[in-house]
């Protein structure tokens, strides 16, 4: 690592004011990216604000029709919450899911998102479940959220405060993680809405995309036999050495066949 300044305000305004006053600051939420990141010395921020002291930036509410979740809030108490297994299974369902103990006690919603990683899971909630992501300037629709791989809508400095998830009629979660490191090769979110159906892939490609093919036949008939025929195109998916970008489409329709049974 570099050498860095490390600061923890114990308000919301403060954290902004230290970071307004750094030559070069960066927010530190779960550290699940940024720690690792300085330790490989591919970041060199001037001071780093860790927002684990901001309590107004944690917990899970429940009320009218909204799950609203604070950014600090763990991937692991979003898993346990019980108010949230009762609104929006498939949101606690897909944050058991991320890593292990560890990613799942430290990491929190608002990290992940911000970071964008093409193969984080929230992504594919935020998009499927038209989340609205809350700032400390403004309102993000999810649907303008996500802008490329690792970026985002959010402007220098900007800090996410909360995420509401409107309530779903029905909704389901389906991953097919790398056994190693536990991040999806891909994953789709289905949310079926009285007027509309939404598919969201995360892990196939440079980020988190829907698919308006099978969003349009699901909408006519919400069963996996409205997807037998559609063939997901793959020369703009991924290919590494986990998967090719072929087998990636081939995921895409098993896993939102998966998704809608379970959804049912």
């Amino acid at each position: 690592m570099y050498d860095f300044k490390f600061q923890r305000p114990g308000g919301l305004a403060a954290a902004l004011e230290a970071f307004q006053q750094a030559d070069d600051g960066q927010f530190l939420a779960g550290g699940q990216t940024v720690i690792p990141v300085m330790k490989q010395r591919l970041a060199m921020p001037s001071d780093l604000i860790d927002l684990g002291a901001l309590d107004e930036l944690k917990g899970i509410t429940v009320a009218g029709g909204i799950v609203s979740i604070g950014s600090m809030t763990t991937h692991a108490e979003v898993a346990a919450s019980e108010d949230i297994r009762q609104a929006i299974p498939a949101l606690a369902d897909l944050a058991s899911g991320i890593g292990d103990p560890h990613v799942r006690n430290r990491g929190t919603l608002g990290g992940s998102i911000a970071n964008n990683d093409p193969a984080a899971d929230y992504p594919a909630a935020v998009v499927a479940l038209s989340a609205t992501v809350h700032t400390d300037r403004r309102q993000i629709s999810g649907d303008d959220f996500f802008t490329g791989m690792f970026e985002t809508a959010l402007e220098d400095g900007e800090l996410i405060t909360k995420v509401d998830f409107p309530v779903a009629e029905a909704a389901a979660y389906e991953k097919f993680e790398n056994t190693a490191s536990r991040y999806a090769l891909v994953a789709v979110m289905v949310c079926r809405r009285a007027e509309s159906v939404r598919v969201t892939v995360i892990g196939a490609g440079p980020c988190v995309f829907r698919v308006p093919e099978m969003e349009k036949a699901l909408e006519a008939e919400f069963t996996s036999d409205a997807l037998k025929d559609i063939a997901v195109s793959y020369p703009d998916l991924n290919t590494d050495l986990h998967a090719s970008a072929y087998y990636r489409a081939h995921l895409i329709g098993v896993l939102t066949a998966r998704a809608v049974k379970k959804a049912s």
